[in-house]
């Protein structure tokens, strides 16, 4: 098979989809709450697994394992307080300056965690249930985000990781100005008279057989708000491999190239493919790359995602 989703990390395509696969089997189910206790000198927030942590101080040693997370406590201004990184966390460039701890798979390399003394480990969706509970075993502070299904649940997200770093206020000032940007978007594609159809790619490894985005995913819901119909949605799998024949079908008007990331694909390649000659989008030429990370990872940059989304669709309509 690739990644919250969820996809929210740089791996190769193939492993991504595997990540997306497994994420969902795992958490897709939990509901992403964070509730505070007011009046406490404690900071008390609960996880997506509805799990209480407690902290008597913002945290100032944070391991992150998932780039999501790590786009986030630097989005916040927290990126000082890390001290330890996934492999694939490459966002904000200054991301890349702090130590890694290493892939995440086929386990969190424990060792090199511990090494780094945290006082907040920072998991995610795809983060396995198994490591979680080692980490915890090992008397380390974990706290789980979940897998990021709505705009609500990054807000979230967004605001549980600045209350555990000290950074409330800068928080709450990024998922205003989110929801501002977002608020402009929606404006721009309220009176649409037409909603192309898009066929948006994850991996084009097997171009028989591509997976995509449906119903469920992040992407399906940015695709949308971007004023398009997604043909991906034909099935309620968040993720799926849609079949070349189902494709033609569906004939999309425009072709988004998320694997242009991962898997180097570009609209020359996409061309080049046999039958693909036969869907509207390519005869017209309207086959795109695009950053996956920006509909992909479940934090602050997922309105960048919006925005560019937008301008693909409807190049006249919003700027």
């Amino acid at each position: 098979m690739r990644y919250n989703r969820i996809s929210d990390i740089h791996i190769k395509s193939s492993s991504r989809v595997i990540i997306i696969v497994l994420t969902l089997q795992y958490l897709l189910s939990a509901c992403t709450s964070y509730p505070t206790t007011p009046g406490s000198d404690n900071i008390v927030v609960e996880d997506s697994l509805g799990i209480d942590l407690m902290i008597t101080e913002p945290a100032q040693r944070i391991v992150s394992l998932a780039a999501s997370n790590t786009e986030i406590l630097f989005a916040v201004g927290a990126g000082g307080q890390i001290v330890g990184r996934d492999e694939y966390s490459d966002y904000p460039p200054e991301a890349q300056r702090v130590e890694s701890i290493g892939s995440l798979y086929p386990h969190v390399n424990f060792e090199a965690v511990i090494a780094l003394e945290p006082d907040l480990v920072l998991a995610a969706g795809i983060t396995s249930p198994d490591d979680i509970t080692a980490l915890n075993d090992m008397g380390l502070t974990v706290f789980n985000v979940g897998v990021a299904v709505t705009l609500d649940d990054i807000y979230a997200d967004i605001m549980a990781i600045g209350r555990l770093t000290g950074r409330h206020t800068v928080a709450t000032e990024v998922v205003e100005d989110m929801k501002s940007r977002i608020a402009a978007v929606a404006a721009a594609n309220a009176d649409l008279r037409e909603r192309p159809s898009v066929y948006y790619e994850i991996d084009g490894a097997d171009p028989m057989k591509p997976w995509t985005a449906g119903t469920g995913s992040l992407i399906d819901l940015m695709i949308n708000m971007a004023g398009a119909n997604n043909v991906g949605a034909s099935t309620d799998t968040a993720y799926w491999q849609i079949s070349l024949e189902e494709l033609i079908n569906q004939d999309p008007e425009l072709i988004i190239l998320g694997s242009s990331t991962f898997g180097g694909q570009t609209p020359i390649l996409v061309a080049q493919r046999p039958g693909w000659e036969n869907i509207l989008a390519v005869r017209k030429g309207m086959v795109y790359e695009f950053d996956d990370n920006l509909v992909s990872r479940p934090g602050p940059r997922i309105v960048e995602g919006l925005e560019l989304l937008s301008q693909l669709v409807h190049p006249d309509g919003f700027e």
